[in-house]
């Protein structure tokens, strides 16, 4: 079969674009013929790059990083299809021909050309300001990294031959015929390619950009992810250790030393619809409703809206009922916590029957859709609070200076205190009070409470699932959640961590591309 690889090899498409780099518009076709030949055609060919991670956030990524994790269910549908029930219920076998997986390969891959194509004719071009050249170069670079980091995570690991394998590597604009001999790499060569990357982004990215560029990534946004890697490489599955945590402090620390940073005063407004790009973001995929058809829209207010409401959760639009909160997610906010308000509910109240339908529901990206699923919210990929959080992981796990660890961590829950929340609930006086060092007899204990903070602060951030695995946490935690949710005996294997290259993958290649242990190769 051919599928696979088509977008390795089709025509681009190309996003024309306003002048506001958030105002992106609908894909357009152009001819690569006569074309990447300006400074004005490679930025374009930048914005589409940018344009397409919306196609990758907007419901790939919340199966891989939230509801296969204990944070979130499918709750609306008693006998959830193969495909939902496979990521959830982590369904014995998880198919190689779930669309979810096989729909993030292939929406990542199609950035990772775009990419391509900046990286490799940037440098042709004509360009009136020859800096740019670099700056398009480093954009492009990093959206690659980005889009190899998810892969790396989702599907990289120990395979069926035994070896600790990656996804398959391309670097470059390719042929066809190239592209039937590609196999995957080795996990530390596509990490290579990420860390390669992302220093080409950090050194080539300007600190700021003009309002018109606004969501443009920045140095701190490549550095930030950069520290985030090499978090991921100190854990599981590579388990680098030390080395590696020293190494993402070092890039956490020149973040949080950077001035143009600082956490937001509510929690609030980082999810208010009208403050987006916010002082604590390094990151974020950027969205616009309005636009025709609602192509640039965020969907994520009416999929997350409990499928049998009417308006009593969102206004205007579909409601899907996808990426419910678990009730131990629920559980996991201290009482009080105005972070949970602000992220979730437990339910809602019928309009017709006046009853209480116990049905949770994420309120974290609330905004009023034009029509559809065509909200304003953009998606926040990387914020100060999460390097925070991993900063001071690091320094426990390190044995480094734990009162530095303690302060960032109660940095987060100061925030979180001072923030309004549920205006029925009273807060008590102790309400998320600062650690003392003394409140942890073991640097596991301090870790514990890290990874507590962390599930809060990023609920519904798709985050948890990563952490869970990286920290060797993932077995322990999900064999609790699905006893909890009534799923009776649950057999973990680590196989679990990762999830199967796609079957159209290995129909390209059948042979080359070796599946992952625990799963069925060709």
């Amino acid at each position: 079969m051919k599928k696979i690889f088509i977008f390795l090899t089709g025509m681009i498409l190309l996003v024309s674009c306003n002048q506001e780099f958030i105002d992106l518009n609908p894909p357009s076709s152009l001819n690569s013929e006569g074309f990447y030949k300006t400074q004005a055609d490679m930025n374009q060919a930048v914005l589409s790059a940018y344009g397409n991670l919306r196609s990758v956030y907007n419901s790939t990524f919340i199966n891989i990083g939230e509801i296969r994790s204990d944070n979130t269910t499918y709750s609306w549908l008693a006998g959830n299809p193969a495909n939902e029930k496979g990521i959830d219920d982590f369904a014995s076998p998880l198919l190689p021909e779930n669309g979810f997986p096989t729909d993030c390969w292939n929406n990542c891959y199609n950035v990772i050309m775009r990419a391509n194509i900046v990286i490799g004719r940037v440098d042709q071009a004509t360009f009136t300001n020859e800096n740019l050249k670099n700056q398009y170069k480093a954009e492009a670079k990093f959206i690659r990294a980005l889009m190899y980091f998810w892969l790396n995570r989702t599907f990289g690991g120990v395979a069926l031959n035994g070896q600790m394998l990656g996804v398959i590597k391309v670097d470059k604009e390719i042929s066809q015929v190239e592209a039937y001999e590609l196999e995957r790499a080795s996990l530390q060569e596509i990490y290579d390619l990420i860390v390669e990357d992302l220093k080409f982004a950090e050194q080539n990215l300007p600190d700021t950009y003009g309002a018109t560029d606004n969501g443009r990534v920045t140095k701190g946004g490549a550095k930030g992810l950069l520290g985030k890697v090499y978090m991921t490489m100190a854990g599981l599955p590579l388990n680098k250790g030390n080395e590696y945590y020293n190494l993402a402090s070092q890039k956490f620390m020149e973040v949080i030393n950077d001035s143009k940073y600082s956490l937001v005063t509510s929690y609030k407004d980082l999810f208010d619809v009208t403050k987006k790009n916010s002082k604590e973001s390094l990151f974020e995929v950027q969205y616009k409703k309005g636009s025709p058809n609602g192509a640039t829209g965020s969907p994520w207010n009416n999929n997350f809206a409990p499928r049998f409401s009417d308006k009593e959760v969102v206004l205007v639009g579909d409601k899907s009922g996808v990426n419910a909160p678990t009730g131990d997610m629920s559980k996991a906010y201290e009482p009080a916590d105005p972070r949970k308000y602000i992220s979730m509910r437990d339910g809602w109240k019928n309009a017709k029957t006046g009853a209480f339908e116990n049905d949770k529901y994420v309120v974290k990206y609330y905004d009023i859709a034009t029509s559809g699923t065509d909200n304003g919210n953009n998606w926040i990929e990387l914020r100060l609070a999460d390097i925070y959080l991993m900063h001071a992981e690091a320094l426990v796990r390190t044995n480094g200076d734990k009162s530095a660890a303690l302060s960032y961590l109660n940095k987060i829950r100061q925030r979180a205190r001072n923030t309004t929340g549920d205006p029925n609930i009273t807060k008590p006086a102790d309400l998320l009070k600062d650690y003392l060092l003394s409140d942890f007899t073991t640097d596991q204990a301090f870790l514990f409470a890290i990874e507590k903070e962390r599930r809060v602060e990023l609920a519904f951030e798709n985050h948890r699932w990563f952490d869970l695995v990286r920290t060797g946490r993932a077995k322990d935690v999900m064999k609790a959640e699905q006893a909890a949710d009534g799923y009776g005996t649950f057999v973990w294997s680590d196989d679990m961590q990762i999830y199967p290259i796609p079957m159209t993958v290995m129909q390209s290649n059948p042979g080359k591309i070796i599946q992952n242990k625990g799963y069925t190769q060709l």
